[in-house]
């Protein structure tokens, strides 16, 4: 009887202690099967109404917001006062073949012209693809930054040589310098790829070019 009594608690001290390091085990395998090879943390998808919320991984959810390419109001926004902002541009770009004095400023007139032309068209091309028209008179020139007023613009078309590359350039940085802004504004607030990629091209190509007018003042 002495033997059998103090056999049971070490019996039962083995058998606790075997149950507690399968239970671990268990524990760390459903662990490591979880648990994402690479990626990051996951993230709460909020349910729809009378619907529970779901988990996505990082990888999830980084390919839901990929599928989701519907243009937002800050999309076609951007797309329609980029047309005017463009428009202007190439109005500034005309003047330099016969107002400029620097070959320098003429060939830089016309490489504005040269891309920006192909843009608007690619732009209105976007705007008709998703059924919004351009809808011109909507945006005041006043309300776009980087704009010329018109007074400058009479005053650029009045220069002439020296005076006029000096003015041509000043307003077109700041024209450019506008164009970025609103270019990073959409980058932060659209949702479409491709005018996000549009706005990528402004971005680079326009602060090129503002460096090199900053060199040619």
């Amino acid at each position: 009887m002495l033997l059998r009594r103090g056999s049971r608690p070490a019996l039962a001290t083995v058998s606790l202690t075997a149950f507690a390091l399968l239970t671990l085990g268990g524990c760390d395998s459903g662990t490591d099967a979880k648990s994402p090879a690479s990626g990051g943390p996951s993230v709460l998808v909020p349910g729809r109404p009378g619907e529970a919320n779901r988990t996505l991984s990082a990888e999830e959810a980084a390919q839901q917001r990929a599928d989701d390419d519907t243009p937002n109001a800050a999309d076609v926004s951007y797309a329609r006062m980029m047309i005017a902002h463009h428009e202007q541009a190439l109005r500034m770009s005309e003047l330099a073949a016969e107002h400029a004095r620097s070959e320098d400023v003429k060939r830089l007139a016309a490489r504005i012209a040269a891309a920006q032309g192909p843009e608007i068209a690619t732009m209105r091309a976007w705007l008709k693809e998703y059924g919004k028209d351009e809808a011109r008179g909507g945006h005041a020139h006043g309300g776009m930054p980087g704009m010329a007023t018109e007074a400058q613009l009479k005053q650029l078309g009045a220069a002439r040589g020296a005076a006029f590359d000096a003015l041509f350039l000043t307003l077109m940085i700041t024209h450019h310098q506008g164009a970025i802004t609103m270019a990073t504004d959409v980058k932060a607030q659209g949702n479409n790829v491709r005018i996000e990629e549009m706005a990528d091209d402004v971005v680079a190509q326009q602060t090129s070019e503002i460096t090199r007018m900053r060199q040619m003042r």
